[in-house]
């Protein structure tokens, strides 16, 4: 049996969803876990260390009947920076800041469409994943205002014009990768916003 059908159904007979299988050099076998996405719910769940105890157990038994060689097994959460790559898993990270890169560049008709504000050269976009406006299920757009960076310390005009949103529609197929953006909030490192008055 092939070692992605053989991991694919016990991951999911574990009631668990198979996001990535990677080998690497050594011997290494990681496979990354998530728990299935339920539509509606509230609150989205995260694997916990016990979750891939329980799944490296029973993949440790299922691979050496199947005869699959490995030196090294690692099962883990998708992390924060999560890979995206089914329509399910858009719908499900759809309002998310997230990274993208296309298999080709924009070219020059879609750059010269953004009144040259982006470079016919560019691949890699970071912005909010939307439904797009486009026909058929699987279009989406990303969102996105190419802000000069700040640097520490520096100043910022309240008075300063915010840079001009942006948005580039494209589907599953026109991507090489696309992944949650790995965003991290530390309590009391956020920026200091206006005064509420009492």
């Amino acid at each position: 049996m092939a070692l992605q059908q053989t991991v694919e159904q016990t991951v999911t007979g574990l009631g668990y969803e198979l996001v990535e299988i990677e080998r690497s050099a050594g011997g290494l076998l990681r496979i990354t876990i998530d728990l299935p996405w339920v539509p509606g719910a509230v609150i989205d769940p995260f694997v916990t260390v016990e979750d891939c105890e329980k799944v490296t157990r029973q993949l440790q038994f299922a691979l050496e009947v199947d005869g699959v060689e490995y030196r090294r097994l690692e099962v883990s959460s998708p992390g924060i920076d999560r890979p995206l790559r089914s329509e399910q898993d858009f719908e499900r990270f759809a309002g998310s800041l997230v990274d993208i890169t296309l298999k080709a560049p924009i070219g020059k008709e879609l750059g010269a469409i953004a009144g040259g504000l982006i470079s016919a050269n560019r691949k890699k976009f970071r912005g909010t994943l939307e439904r797009g406006e486009g026909a058929g299920p699987a279009h989406w757009q990303i969102v996105w205002r190419d802000e000069p960076a700040v640097k520490p310390g520096q100043r910022v005009s309240a008075k300063r014009a915010p840079a001009p949103l942006q948005a580039l529609g494209f589907t599953l197929d026109e991507l090489r990768e696309a992944r949650l953006a790995p965003v991290v909030d530390f309590k009391g490192r956020r920026p200091a916003g206006p005064r509420q008055a009492d």
